[in-house]
């Protein structure tokens, strides 16, 4: 944690507390990082931080903040704000990649604006300045806060800065991926019609004009030219910008003292499990709460690791609906079955774990060997900054502009899907095998260490991220 900084007297106040109110989306990944914003924040004197969603989100929110840094959370207000009731249908594997079953989520997260600005405006009357982060699809927020004199807002992008070219201006883009071989997606797969709409109700220009500056949860070591580019943005030209990421990964390895090999909790059975495993010798295989695999996937995957003879540790779950915690039809959701014959072939070295699994502790394992992920932004920056390379399967949003980073432009991840489609077990076993035994593994993993002490260095004391944001939080203490 920083060190103490005073507050000074402005204007004849002496003392007075900055209130800091969070806003994010009310999925998962938005939800995380800026809960681990707001523990960096609630521990400086002078500051008061104030995290919103709705009754659900917020314990979606808490329920999952890693144990190590959970007592922290104590000095968080959290506010559970109303909303209209909305459907949770289960995810459909046969459809589209992307969540379109959260739809019903982000129609109703649309009524946060009454409850948000209403908060606001009591906070204003109470605090010497009120600072609102918001992310970008929360852009209400940033309104309420321009019509009060004492409160600026400021924008939080959850997302890699190469995403935010190519979600402002394909033209750019597309020169990156000519320079650099980068393979990224056209926006039309990445999202549905429905989303985009949503997009464009909540992402609004004239809103986003009156924050006072940009926050980004990426840093130099793993985006400096991208970082770069964005800067010259009109959208972005005018703000002030901190990379101040990766945001998850300075909770866990510089806020909590720990590193690569270190658990961050006492026990697991899968940590167990791992402690009895050579070193860098297991595939860690997760897809995130947002992906959901078909039967067919599940076996090519199932197969693809049987094939590849590497050790494995698989976290096999459906992803989250909009209510995690609704009982509903909880008995129809997809069962994600896997063969007895399978399971006793792989029984001497792979496990399955079907809940939750404590992913940082995994990462920073000495038995792990790879990450086999979806790529999801919260994913990649975690095994990063550890040092773990990849093996990439992206499904939807911005995971193949993801999956390009990781693999095209750092070189410290191999691919198993592209133009689109699945690849079968094959291409799956091969993918990892390149990773884990392969005449190119020395270099991936080589390269991914390398990557892994920039980043780490990055975030720790006196590094170009955590300078970054010593400066936001002297800005809002001003």
């Amino acid at each position: 944690m920083p060190a103490p900084m005073e507050t000074e007297a402005r204007n004849g106040q002496v003392g007075g507390t900055v209130a800091v109110v969070m806003v994010p989306l009310t999925a998962q990944s938005h939800l995380a990082q800026l809960l681990h914003l707001s523990l960096f924040l609630c521990s400086l004197p002078g500051l008061a931080v104030h995290y919103v969603s709705t009754t659900t989100h917020v314990r979606q929110a808490t329920s999952r903040l890693h144990r190590a840094w959970s007592a922290f959370a104590n000095a968080i207000s959290f506010h559970e704000l109303p909303i209209p009731p909305f459907c949770s249908p289960h995810p459909d594997p046969s459809g589209t990649k992307f969540p379109a079953h959260l739809q019903p989520m982000f129609d109703a997260f649309e009524h946060l604006r009454a409850p948000v600005g209403a908060l606001i405006r009591s906070l204003s009357a109470s605090s010497r300045r009120v600072v609102v982060i918001h992310d970008p699809l929360a852009s209400f927020a940033a309104e309420e806060a321009a019509a009060l004199p004492n409160t600026e807002s400021y924008v939080f992008h959850c997302l890699p800065a190469l995403f935010q070219i190519l979600f402002t201006r394909p033209s750019a883009a597309l020169e990156l991926s000519r320079d650099h071989g980068l393979t990224l997606p056209s926006s039309e797969v990445i999202i549905t019609e429905e989303f985009a709409a949503f997009v464009q109700r909540q992402w609004n220009p004239s809103r986003i004009a009156h924050a006072a500056g940009i926050l980004l949860n990426t840093c130099r070591a793993l985006e400096g030219e991208f970082l770069d580019k964005i800067a010259l943005e009109p959208d972005y030209c005018s703000k002030k910008l901190f990379a101040i990421g990766p945001l998850s990964p300075l909770a866990a390895v510089a806020g909590a003292g720990a590193g690569v090999g270190k658990r961050l909790v006492s026990s697991h059975e899968c940590l167990d499990w791992l402690d009895k495993q050579p070193p860098a010798s297991v595939v860690y295989v997760s897809f995130g709460t947002t992906t959901a695999m078909s039967s067919e996937e599940v076996r090519e995957l199932a197969q693809g690791l049987l094939l590849s003879q590497q050790r494995f540790l698989w976290v096999l779950r459906d992803a989250d609906r909009g209510d995690i915690f609704a009982t509903e039809g909880r008995d129809d959701g997809q069962q994600m079955e896997l063969e007895a014959e399978w399971e006793e072939k792989v029984r001497e070295r792979g496990m399955v774990v079907r809940g939750w699994a404590p992913q940082l502790d995994i990462l920073a394992h000495q038995a792990t060997g790879a990450f086999f992920s979806h790529c999801g932004w919260n994913s990649c920056t975690e095994s990063l900054c550890l040092g773990v390379p990849m093996v990439a399967w992206p499904m939807h949003s911005d995971q193949p502009t993801n999956a390009a980073l990781v693999v095209d432009y750092h070189g410290v991840g191999v691919a198993v899907r592209g133009g689109g489609e699945a690849m079968g077990s094959e291409e799956i076993a091969a993918a990892i095998r390149q990773v884990m035994v392969g005449e190119e593994s020395g270099g991936v993993r080589r390269r991914a260490r390398e990557l892994g002490e920039a980043v780490r260095a990055a975030v720790a004391d006196g590094g170009a991220s955590r300078a970054e944001l010593d400066a936001f939080v002297a800005l809002i203490t001003r």
